[in-house]
């Protein structure tokens, strides 16, 4: 949601369900949802402010608020506000958010509790409907479509990365945009809440397939599809265990949810068969899999990496 101080994010990893029956198992995630909240103030870098805010989104953070730069006392940091649900590993989210994010140090922090609120309404009032350009917008599953004649994609925004807010993710829709003309087979890497990959479907491709390493996030898209209308034979969703985990995404994998061994076995035969491949993940994961990444696509496709920012591009 927006912030009238600094910058804010959302993706916040609890159930925001309106009450309907849902195919997700999110709702064990937090069976509580008048619960009491953490509220943690992290100091950083100002340089690094950004980067780490989007990092800690991947390790469990509800929502970050980065304080206006113009009111920051000290002129070298900057105060990064987060919220947490009561019981997550605060200090784990953040080490694990920091070395993601590349930095050298660990940030400062100071914890309060906050007190007992309504999750479901709290989460839900952070997301308005998104417009990515006039014909195309991504919609909380709880709000009525503005345009029900434009392209809207139907999502629960609070289980995984990838809400259509954030401005990588608005690039890699205005991408597919410009390169489907359909009949493409599309491979969604890091496909978080699916929205790339139901994008992709709804725009004219034949096929779209999105691996993800968080259980959570293959949940959500699976549930996300199930919203759009979307066959199973059309959008496919892998839960890829491995054991060398992109500094993003959670390193831990239930092993209830892996996929059965044919499914791997029909991922890895895909290898070099798709139109498009559009991975919108951190910068340190796509560096270490950018050879995963492109043997996906296949001769004379088309592939777009995306989440990294304009400091980092000289360094690549």
């Amino acid at each position: 949601g927006a912030s009238s101080r600094g910058r804010s994010f959302c993706a916040c990893a609890v159930s925001v369900d309106d009450g309907a029956p849902s195919s997700s198992a999110a709702g064990s995630v937090y069976d509580d949802v008048a619960a009491p909240y953490l509220s943690v103030r992290i100091r950083c870098r100002k340089e690094d402010a950004e980067l780490l805010s989007e990092s800690l989104l991947c390790f469990g953070a509800c929502s970050v608020t980065v304080d206006d730069i113009t009111d920051a006392a000290n002129l070298d940091e900057i105060s990064i506000t987060t919220i947490y649900a009561h019981g997550e590993n605060v200090g784990s989210s953040i080490s694990n958010a920091a070395s993601s994010a590349g930095l050298d140090y660990s940030p400062a922090y100071e914890t309060t509790v906050g007190k007992q609120c309504d999750w479901v309404t709290l989460v839900q009032e952070t997301y308005e409907s998104t417009k990515v350009i006039d014909d195309l917008w991504i919609i909380p599953k709880w709000k009525t479509p503005p345009d029900p004649q434009a392209t809207n994609i139907i999502i629960n925004p609070g289980l995984a990365f990838g809400t259509g807010e954030h401005p990588t993710t608005k690039l890699c829709l205005l991408f597919l945009k410009e390169v489907i003309k359909g009949g493409e087979h599309v491979m969604d890497y890091g496909t978080g809440t699916g929205v790339l990959g139901i994008a992709a479907l709804k725009m004219g491709a034949a096929l779209s397939t999105g691996i993800d390493i968080d259980p959570q996030a293959v949940r959500s898209a699976r549930e996300n599809m199930l919203l759009n209308g979307m066959d199973s034979d059309r959008m496919l969703v892998h839960l890829v265990p491995t054991g060398a985990e992109p500094s993003c995404f959670s390193s831990s994998i239930d092993k209830s949810e892996e996929e059965k061994p044919g499914s791997n076995l029909e991922l890895k035969s895909s290898k070099g068969t798709h139109d498009i491949v559009a991975a919108n993940i951190l910068l340190n994961p796509l560096l270490e899999l950018v050879e995963d990444i492109v043997g996906f696509a296949k001769t004379g496709g088309t592939v777009a990496v995306s989440g990294i920012l304009c400091e980092q591009v000289k360094g690549i």
